[in-house]
């Protein structure tokens, strides 16, 4: 399953999730420009994951269509790459990993075997825009943009208290 989605320039609104024949097959909705909850849905339009914030954490959750709690997302420190960890409840832990100026990342299993890549593929004066590319059907796509969209949203924290 190959799929692109994006954020707003404005971190609000809704913006289309496509396949790789650039036909609509999702949405992603930022819901404020005050906040980085989001919420995933289908191209049939049913809300399929949600992923927020906790509060006062730059932790990430991902949470189901019914709003039940199925993983976390949080960075790692690394010196030499960017590092995060997502614990899937009940199916384990992911790493995903890039090197330091790559924009291409990875997303593998507790054994090291690849589950997820994905590249940054926008230019630098646009919003950001993602291309994934699932490998094994163990986490659905969907997911995987709540957790990557997620992973973004953490970056941007760090690099607006670092700046």
């Amino acid at each position: 399953m190959i799929l692109y989605f994006r954020d707003n320039f404005f971190n609000a609104g809704r913006t289309e999730i496509v396949n790789e024949y650039r036909e609509s097959v999702g949405l992603v909705d930022l819901r404020s420009a005050f906040g980085s909850a989001l919420d995933v849905f289908g191209g049939d339009g049913r809300p399929l994951f949600a992923g927020k914030f906790r509060l006062l954490s730059n932790k990430w959750t991902v949470m189901d269509a019914s709003g039940k709690e199925c993983g976390l997302l949080r960075h790692r420190m690394s010196f030499m790459s960017k590092r995060f960890e997502y614990d899937r409840y009940g199916v384990g832990t992911f790493e995903i990993t890039s090197p330091a100026f790559s924009r291409d990342y990875e997303i593998r299993d507790a054994k090291g075997g690849l589950v997820v890549s994905f590249q940054k593929v926008s230019g630098w004066f646009e919003s950001s825009a993602f291309r994934l590319a699932v490998h094994t059907g163990w986490i659905d796509g969907y997911e995987w943009v709540a957790v990557i969209m997620g992973m973004h949203e953490i970056r941007k924290r760090h690099n607006h208290a670092a700046g």
